[in-house]
């Protein structure tokens, strides 16, 4: 796992707007790749951009151990060069073993600000076919990346009797009471795991939906399925709807709605709406939404409550914590076993190769006179015993490989000088 590195910020110790800093617009991801993983002189990388957090996961070109590569990720993701101390200050960095804990962690819900939320799962789950499409991913990612949205898969099926929370429940919840009862409409502005679950639950609660997305096609696949009506973000920017509130989570650098659509929003409303902001970097901007009057919750807020939850989250998930160790230990060993396969092979073989040619040796010399019966019967001994000593050193190893450094395990084979057709020691060396 040594070749494994994590560099990011998310709201565990970072504000949105840092977050949003560090953003790529969804749409540039697939060519930005490339360059960052060169930046990071990574042979595989993956991009995560969430509302919460940025996240680059890499696993280095010769296998040499991740180191902090901070510097590496601003330069890439911000275009120029940081101040002294500020990658340090502003970007946390995990390598190792550690890297690998934190995905599960992530992937899992329990590093998540809602915490044991299960959209971070699917847009991990994006983020890995962005990264496959884009060539930017291979073996040892898509090996981690398996494993880890496995863990994710059986974290849901183990909370399958339990309602998995989610801040799109807490903006469903704010949408509901700001509503008190009123029969406006909730739009909907972007089609993204948010507001889809945003939406079902505000079907289910009979408030009437409008989803309105750049692409009208996939605002009319989703309206259906939650009584909504479907428009393009043109169309609603050009004749706003009357809406009793808006829940946005829009890709983009660019905010979604300006002062202009704002202001035609008012026009149309006896009421401000509500706007619960998703984006990151923020869909409305916030001095736009208070100069025209709009109250706004922001990603600060949803995430601040959300917290005030937190602890009870993670104790309910206390078995998941577990879980996740559990697998970390045997992944640490498959790894490392794999890691020195090779090496294994060859150590079994010459072992083998050994008891082969000191059997040939005494055949030659002091058994020649051994028939055909009887010569084949001393090989497949010699055989069978170099196959049983062989198992010791060879579980050692693999032992070893899962808990020692990988330089210790290298000094074994670079010292042992083990290999095919090994010399009989000489009086000296027996």
């Amino acid at each position: 796992m040594h070749q494994i590195g994590v560099v990011g910020l998310s709201y565990r110790h970072a504000g949105v707007d840092e977050v949003a800093r560090f953003a790529l617009p969804k749409a540039e991801v697939a060519a930005r790749l490339p360059a960052l993983r060169d930046a990071l002189h990574a042979s595989e990388i993956l991009y995560v951009g969430t509302c919460n957090r940025v996240e680059v996961l890499f696993a280095t070109n010769d296998g040499s151990p991740a180191g902090d590569s901070r510097g590496d990720v601003f330069r890439a993701l911000i275009g120029r060069e940081p101040e002294p101390g500020e990658a340090s200050r502003i970007l946390r960095a995990w390598a190792g073993e550690a890297a690998v804990e934190h995905l599960f962690l992530v992937a899992c819900g329990l590093d998540s600000a809602q915490t044991g939320e299960q959209e971070i799962a699917l847009q991990l789950r994006g983020a890995w076919e962005a990264a496959r499409e884009a060539h930017a991913s291979g073996p040892v990612l898509d090996r981690l990346l398996g494993e880890a949205l496995g863990m994710a898969s059986r974290v849901h099926r183990l909370e399958s009797n339990v309602r998995p929370p989610s801040l799109a429940d807490l903006a469903a919840d704010r949408s509901v009471r700001y509503l008190a009862g009123r029969p406006e409409a909730v739009a909907l502005i972007g089609v993204s795991p948010m507001t889809r679950r945003c939406g079902r639950m505000l079907h289910r609660a009979g408030v009437a939906l409008l989803v309105v997305n750049r692409t009208l096609q996939a605002a009319e696949e989703f309206a259906p399925t939650v009584g909504a009506q479907a428009l393009s973000l043109e169309e609603f920017r050009a004749q706003p709807r009357r809406v009793g509130a808006l829940v946005l989570a829009a890709g983009g650098g660019e905010p979604v709605l300006d002062q202009v659509s704002l202001v035609k929003l008012a026009q149309v409303n006896l009421q401000p709406p509500l706007i619960i902001d998703f984006g990151v970097p923020p869909n409305v901007d916030p001095e736009v939404a208070r100069s025209v009057g709009f109250p706004r919750v922001g990603m600060n807020d949803l995430i601040q409550t959300a917290q005030e939850r937190r602890l009870s989250q993670l104790l309910r998930l206390a078995p998941v914590r577990a879980a996740i160790d559990e697998r970390l230990t045997r992944l640490r060993g498959d790894l490392a076993t794999r890691a020195i396969g090779r090496k294994l092979a060859d150590l079994r073989d010459t072992f083998e190769q050994i008891a082969a040619d000191e059997v040939e040796r005494v055949l030659a010399t002091e058994l020649r006179g051994l028939d055909d019966g009887q010569r084949e019967i001393l090989q497949k001994l010699g055989s069978t015993v170099a196959r049983r000593l062989a198992h010791l050193p060879l579980a050692g190893l693999r032992a070893a490989a899962a808990h020692a450094s990988s330089d210790a395990v290298d000094a074994f084979f670079r010292e042992a000088r083990l290999r095919r057709g090994l010399a009989a020691p000489t009086d000296d060396e027996s």
